[in-house]
């Protein structure tokens, strides 16, 4: 298993489509992916906020299952070190945290503000944006990518989506530049 670390913040975790490709990558083995109960709270309570046709129990399931499937991705005992952190949004402290705690290499956000260089260098982790993070992904390893994206796409079907359709879909999800780099393995998808 890589041991590439990436704790993935609230923000990449919902909208659904991004988490579900997230989740399935996470199942590669390309990297690890960890997140926090705090992390499960800020998500769950953005998307009943704005979706109130889903239900905390929906919600709630999901949860449970991320935790299932990915190993060993919930962070625990990071709270001790919030205090003494310093962060643009005091209420972003607990994602550092977490990723401090956990050993990571990355904080996955589309807040790239929030977590400035300087301030996660001191710690040896670095933030990027989904997109970026993706196309680096592709670039690695477009095998198991592509296997990553085929399954996500299968599983689908409420409607079912063509690779274009599901193409779009990503690219509404902040992934531009990946879903232009992945028109290269249409085939695969």
């Amino acid at each position: 298993m890589n041991r590439f670390t990436v704790v993935y913040d609230a923000c990449v975790l919902y909208p659904a489509p991004l988490r579900d490709l997230l989740m399935r990558l996470a199942l590669t083995d390309l990297y690890r992916a960890r997140w926090s109960d705090q992390i499960h709270q800020e998500w769950i309570g953005a998307v009943l906020r704005n979706r109130p046709d889903l239900t905390r129990e929906q919600l709630e399931r999901t949860r449970s299952l991320m935790n299932a499937h990915v190993r060993d991705a919930l962070v625990d005992g990071y709270q001790a070190l919030i205090p003494a952190l310093e962060l643009p949004d005091p209420n972003d402290r607990h994602v550092l945290a977490a990723a401090i705690k956990c050993g990571a290499d990355l904080i996955l956000t589309f807040n790239l503000g929030d977590f400035p260089e300087q301030v996660l260098a001191s710690y040896g982790i670095s933030a990027c944006h989904p997109d970026a993070f993706m196309i680096d992904q592709l670039n690695l390893d477009p095998e198991n990518v592509c296997i990553a994206i085929r399954k996500h796409r299968a599983s689908l079907k409420n409607p079912p989506k063509t690779v274009e359709a599901y193409l779009e879909t990503m690219g509404e999800q902040g992934l531009e530049g990946f879903t232009q780099s992945v028109r290269n393995y249409t085939a695969e998808l």
